[in-house]
């Protein structure tokens, strides 16, 4: 049987220096440039050398130097997505330190591809599977909320393209008891994105409790995040009405399943636009709004129109400081409103995702750039020009 298995084992030849994004000029003006970098190894040792960063009191993250060891897996990437959150790591305008504190060059957090080595005390994952790599590189494992299904909120959590290098790396290590395998109908131009942003959206919906047949409303639901939300949704039994801007993201929300879309431009005012909200929504409004666009917050309630427990759920992350959610708390208390937040996924809510799309639950018509094309693709999501969802292929 091992020789048997030696034999059907594939083979990969590594080289010593890989292609990657690196950013450059970390900052509002920052770009990306194509450089080779060294691959990494699982048995080496990779340790930030940087001095010890406290983090002020309102930092959304805790700060971790991660390690590498014989527990990693090398990952050749064939796929990596483009996220808003890289923008902002590479902006560094999120009241954290730069990318460059922790040695980390390349952002990224939407990977597919193959393991091609493991580390000396891997036994568990084999050569040629097929894996994803995740906006959390990895946990503690040992702490309550690792125990649970909440460990992205992990206070020893490795944010990868931060405290790490990230997906615009074509080889890039991960910890094996915290790599996501890839179902083989999944493709990796698929998968990829659902490692966060499909993902993520997922567990707003989970977390969100909206029984079937409720609204479910998306403003941005016609790119990115929101319009993998839309699908979901729909999966979900929910009705998703979209809000967003412009005729070729309402085209496409319609074609993901959206029951409804309002152009927020063309009703001419926030109030007009939450009015036809709620219109689509029976006359009373959401039962639930989805914000993947920061800058719908300050509407976002007004989409509950006089819905009764209704919710806001807070997923897209604006640069610090930059929006509030105004709540008058009598219309809290007497329309039983509530607002709450989720991070990314954890491995079980990455995982059930996959299983949508190995359903035939989920779709994506993704931009699809070359590497030698990166810095065009960060830019043009950066300035909001993105239909839908973009990816690099570095086989291209």
């Amino acid at each position: 049987m091992a020789a048997n298995e030696e034999e059907t084992t594939p083979h990969f030849d590594i080289p010593k220096e890989c292609w990657a994004g690196v950013v450059v000029d970390e900052g509002p003006n920052f770009h990306v440039e194509v450089q080779k970098v060294p691959v990494p190894e699982p048995d080496g040792h990779q340790a930030s050398d940087q001095p010890p960063f406290t983090p002020p009191p309102y930092s959304p993250i805790s700060i971790s130097s991660p390690q590498t060891g014989p527990t990693d897996v090398l990952l050749k990437l064939n796929i990596t997505g483009i996220c808003h959150s890289d923008i902002h790591y590479m902006s560094n305008d999120w009241a954290l330190p730069p990318m460059s504190h922790f040695g980390t060059r390349c952002a990224g957090h939407e990977g597919a591809g193959v393991i091609v080595k493991l580390g000396s005390s891997v036994t568990n994952l084999k050569v040629g599977m097929r894996a994803g790599f995740k906006p959390i590189a990895d946990t503690c494992g040992a702490c309550e909320l690792c125990w649970g299904d909440m460990e992205c909120y992990c206070e020893k959590k490795v944010l990868s393209g931060l405290h790490c290098d990230g997906s615009y790396k074509q080889y890039i290590l991960s910890p094996a008891r915290y790599t996501t395998l890839i179902p083989p109908s999944v493709p990796d131009a698929l998968a990829a994105p659902i490692m966060c942003s499909a993902s993520t959206i997922y567990t707003s919906l989970r977390t969100a409790s909206l029984p079937a047949g409720s609204f479910a409303v998306f403003p941005g639901g016609g790119a990115g995040v929101g319009v993998q939300g839309v699908q979901l949704a729909s999966a979900m039994g929910l009705r998703p009405i979209v809000v967003d801007v412009g005729q070729a993201k309402g085209v496409l929300a319609r074609d993901m399943g959206a029951e409804a879309y309002v152009d927020f431009a063309a009703a001419g005012s926030a109030e007009m636009a939450a009015e036809e909200v709620v219109r689509a929504c029976g006359g009373v409004g959401a039962h639930g709004v989805f914000v993947t666009a920061p800058q719908a917050y300050s509407s976002a309630l007004s989409y509950l129109g006089s819905r009764a427990g209704g919710v806001v759920m807070c997923i897209g992350l604006p640069a610090a400081g930059t929006c509030r959610i105004e709540a008058d708390p009598a219309a809290m208390v007497f329309r039983n409103w509530r607002v709450e937040g989720t991070l990314v996924s954890g491995m079980r809510d990455v995982a059930k995702t996959l299983e949508f799309a190995e359903r035939g639950k989920l779709r994506l018509k993704p931009e699809v750039f070359k590497l030698g094309d990166i810095d065009e693709a960060v830019q043009k999501l950066k300035r909001g020009e993105i239909v839908g969802r973009a990816v690099v292929d570095f086989n291209l």
